[in-house]
């Protein structure tokens, strides 16, 4: 799709170098993550061990038995913390790691470290007793990686750096999430990486250190040199300081400030900024005729040097008009200011204005909300009932997205409306 020769993408923009599309924010961001687990060998080979473990914990329901009488025991020991609140006390287990899966990634992260020892006796249990020499191998493979100090390191770093960009994330999921707050909130996102790249590694030295005292794993000295585990014998002349922060904590954040900057990119930031301030909200407080201009500017086979010069004294005289005229008063939206404009024939005083705000209309933007869209489709047009009207499956489609909408409906409004939708011989 968008591959620079032959893509999709770069086909259309041979025919319109002006054809833009904005990604969906959420998708993007996971492909970012995606892109920082397999760029790395370090951390591909950390996310491979923990999928493994995922595999081998959560094979069979005996397994899965034995996590939650571990948690059960630690808690009544008091080795277990207990978290209170809604949506919280319930029952853990191991979440899998999916390059499609939204925060999926950081969620199995913090299950590591809270079900670390109880995954630790499962891992001993299956290495003594598992059903064959292939599961008590893995087993023991795992358990003994798991006891390593570079494991907790990876753990605790990979938390500590997903976690800025899983908050990141559930707001870019958000419904009522607008563009130009999303193209803040990466920018801050940015900026926070950045200082945590600064700042950040010796809190991540102790988190770890911490750990490991408390699991009983052996800890690092970083004044001592570090030794290459593939080739023991050669000198490296680097202190283990040295490799676990300059070669590893700053590489894998600047490679994800890079990643980020290649996929939020500036001209789509851009241009998302001034689409925004055609937006008529709070009496079209968000209107700047610099952004307009520069907007115009993007699209130059729609707009000459002519137009570009008329367009900055036209935006003028147009502002001043709309917010004079109650008709556009308490007005939110691009669609329903272009509605509004060929009502009040205010496309035909500002023509140049108007080009804009279709141009505004038809740029393809996919949200959080349209990837749920589309992957809902799969659980109602299933196999056993994939034969149906369009009507009937944008019905259903409309009732399965909007759950919270339809929770507040009661059940007697409901059948109310059925009963009096036509004559029936019984009453509901």
């Amino acid at each position: 799709m968008s591959g620079e020769l032959n893509g999709l993408k770069a086909l259309i923009l041979k025919e319109n170098s002006s054809a833009y599309y904005v990604h969906c924010f959420a998708h993007q961001l996971q492909l970012v993550i995606v892109a920082l687990a397999n760029k790395h060998r370090q951390l591909y080979r950390f996310f491979d061990k923990v999928s493994v473990l995922t595999n081998v914990v959560c094979a069979s329901c005996q397994r899965l038995d034995m996590i939650r009488k571990s948690q059960e025991e630690l808690k009544e020991m008091g080795h277990f913390e207990v978290e209170t609140g809604r949506g919280l006390n319930q029952e853990r287990s191991l979440a899998r790691a999916g390059d499609t899966r939204w925060s999926s990634h950081y969620k199995t992260l913090i299950r590591l470290i809270q079900l670390y020892p109880s995954i630790i006796k499962v891992l001993d249990h299956l290495e003594e007793y598992g059903n064959s020499n292939v599961i008590q191998q893995e087993a023991y493979g795992i358990s003994m990686y798991m006891r390593t100090f570079d494991f907790v390191y990876y753990l605790h770093m990979m938390k500590e750096i997903l976690g800025y960009t899983n908050t990141l994330c559930e707001a870019l999921q958000r419904k009522d999430q607008d563009i130009l707050n999303a193209v803040g909130l990466v920018k801050s996102t940015k900026q926070d990486l950045q200082k945590y790249r600064l700042e950040g590694f010796g809190s991540l030295l102790e988190n770890v250190t911490s750990f490991c005292q408390k699991y009983d794993i052996q800890i690092i000295n970083m004044d001592d040199e570090y030794i290459d585990l593939k080739n023991r014998r050669s000198k490296t002349n680097i202190t283990n300081r040295h490799h676990y922060e300059f070669d590893n904590f700053n590489t894998v954040l600047d490679m994800q400030i890079q990643e980020l900057g290649n996929r939020f990119n500036e001209v789509t930031t851009e241009l998302l900024a001034c689409v925004a301030t055609l937006n008529p909200h709070n009496n079209f407080c968000d209107f700047d005729i610099q952004k307009i201009l520069r907007l115009s500017e993007m699209y130059p086979n729609d707009f000459n040097y002519e137009d570009k010069d008329k367009l900055e004294y036209e935006a003028r005289y147009y502002i001043v008009n709309v917010k004079e005229d109650t008709r556009f008063a308490n007005m939110n939206g691009i669609s329903n200011l272009a509605k509004k404009m060929v009502e009040t024939r205010k496309h035909n005083a500002y023509p140049l204005v108007y080009r804009l705000i279709k141009l505004s209309l038809i740029l393809p933007v996919a949200t959080a909300s349209v990837e749920r869209c589309f992957s809902s489709m799969k659980h109602v047009k299933t196999e056993l009932r994939n034969r149906m009207s369009d009507e009937y499956m944008n019905d259903a489609c409309i009732t399965y997205i909007e759950k919270e909408f339809f929770a507040n409906v009661s059940l007697e409004d409901v059948i109310d409306r059925f009963q009096k939708m036509s004559t029936r011989r019984g009453q509901l």
